[in-house]
C-alpha cells in the first residue's frame, strides 16, 4: 500500500507539471496563505466550518468523501493523498476502514502538520463491535487457530457527547496553527459545544418518555454509540460495518418475532439502503403495519448535501424525530396501513 501511495503522489505532481504553469502558480498563490485542512467525512468537515466560523475565508477545507461513497469502501484518489499529504491539518476516523491512511501520512512533506484520530481522541470509550442476540455475523477469515483480531465499531460521530470531545480537539488544533484567532476559535467551540449539549438533553428528555426501550434496524447497525448513550437495548440484522446485503431466513424470523414481541412501531433503515429487508421484516410480523423509518449515519453525504444547507447538527435533529417515531412517541394516526408499511422518511 505504501508503495502504491507514492506512486500516486508522482502521478500528480507529474500531470502538474504537463499542465498549464501559470492556471498551477496562480491557484497556490491563491491558497498559499490559507490554513489547508482535509477531512475524510461530513461530520468533520461540518465541526470545522463551525469552529472556524467567520475564519472560514482564511482556510481551505475539503471533504474527502463528497461524492456518496460511504467510509467502507473509499480509495483515495491521487490528488485526494497529495491534499493529505501537504495539508495543516488532517482528520479522519481511525477505524478499520481507515488502513490506507498510514501509508498516506508516511508521504506528508508537510512537518508541522496536525493531525486528528477520532478514536484516537476518544481513547477507552470507543467500543469493540459486538453481534449481538439474533444477528447476522459475519464470517472471519483468517487460518484456523489464529487469533481473532479484535474490531472497534468507528461510527464514533453519531454520538453528540463523542462530538463535543473531538470539537475540543479540533479547537486546539486551530488555535496552534492560528493563535491571531485562537480567541475567537475558542468561542465558536464553546457555542457549538452548547448546541451540543442542548440536543443531547433533547435527546434525554424524549428517551424519558418512550413507550418502548429498545430499537430495532432491518440493516447495518451504526448507531451503537448513540443507543450506549441513552441506555437503549437494540436489534439488527448486521453490525455497523457488515458487507453483507442479504439477510438469511433465520435472521429475518428472529427480528419479525422480536417486532411481535416487543410490539415495537417501526422497523428502522440507514440512509442508502433499499430497505427490502426491512420489508420483509415487517410482512414477517403478525400486523404486518408496521412504519419503515430511515435514519441517517452520515456515511454518503454528499457536496451537494452540504451546499444545500445540511449540518450535523439538523441531522441528529431528524434522527431524534425518527427515533421519538421508533419509540412509540410520534406515531401518525392518519397514515392509512398501506402508507404505514411502506412510507420511509429520510
Amino acid at each position: 500500500m505504501k508503495k502504491y501511495i507514492s506512486l500516486l503522489i508522482i502521478a500528480v505532481l507529474t500531470l502538474g507539471l504537463f499542465s498549464g504553469c501559470g492556471t498551477s502558480t496562480k491557484s497556490a498563490e491563491e491558497s498559499s496563505d490559507k490554513i489547508q485542512i482535509v477531512t475524510t467525512i461530513f461530520p468533520e468537515y461540518d465541526w470545522v466550518m463551525n469552529v472556524l466560523g467567520n475564519q472560514t475565508e482564511n482556510a481551505e477545507v475539503t471533504m474527502l468523501l463528497d461524492n456518496g461513497v460511504d467510509l467502507h469502501s473509499y480509495e483515495p484518489s491521487p490528488e485526494d493523498v497529495l491534499k493529505i499529504t501537504t495539508c495543516d491539518l488532517f482528520i479522519y476516523v481511525g477505524g478499520e476502514s481507515d488502513k490506507w491512511v498510514d501509508d498516506a501520512l508516511a508521504e506528508a512533506v508537510n512537518e508541522d502538520m496536525q493531525v486528528i484520530n477520532l478514536m484516537e481522541v476518544l481513547g477507552d470509550s470507543v467500543s469493540e463491535e459486538e453481534v449481538v442476540e439474533g444477528m447476522q455475523a459475519e464470517e472471519e477469515e483468517g487460518e484456523e487457530g489464529e487469533e481473532e483480531e479484535v474490531e472497534y465499531d468507528e461510527h464514533v460521530w453519531l454520538s453528540l457527547r463523542n462530538a463535543s470531545k473531538i470539537v475540543d480537539k479540533i479547537e486546539e488544533a486551530l488555535c496552534n496553527l492560528d493563535q491571531a484567532n485562537a480567541q475567537e476559535y475558542s468561542a465558536n467551540a464553546t457555542s457549538y459545544k452548547e448546541q451540543l449539549s442542548a440536543l443531547d438533553q433533547d435527546y434525554e428528555a424524549a428517551i424519558s418518555e418512550k413507550q418502548v426501550n429498545a430499537i430495532l434496524f432491518g440493516d447495518r447497525f451504526p448507531f451503537r454509540y448513540m443507543v450506549d448513550d441513552y441506555d437503549l437495548d437494540y436489534y439488527a440484522a448486521f453490525v455497523g460495518c457488515s458487507a453483507e446485503t442479504e439477510a438469511s431466513f433465520e435472521t429475518v424470523t428472529f427480528l419479525a418475532q422480536k417486532v411481535d414481541e416487543l410490539s415495537l412501531p417501526a422497523v428502522l433503515i440507514i440512509d442508502g439502503s433499499d430497505g427490502k429487508i426491512a420489508e420483509t421484516i415487517v410482512e414477517s410480523t403478525t400486523n404486518k403495519n408496521q412504519q419503515i423509518l430511515t435514519m441517517n449515519s452520515m456515511q454518503s453525504t454528499t457536496s451537494d448535501d452540504v451546499e444545500n444547507g445540511m449540518s450535523y447538527l439538523s441531522v441528529m435533529k431528524d434522527n431524534l424525530s425518527i427515533l421519538k417515531q421508533a419509540l412509540g412517541e410520534e406515531i401518525t394516526a392518519s397514515l392509512d396501513s398501506d402508507d404505514a408499511q411502506k412510507k420511509t422518511l429520510i
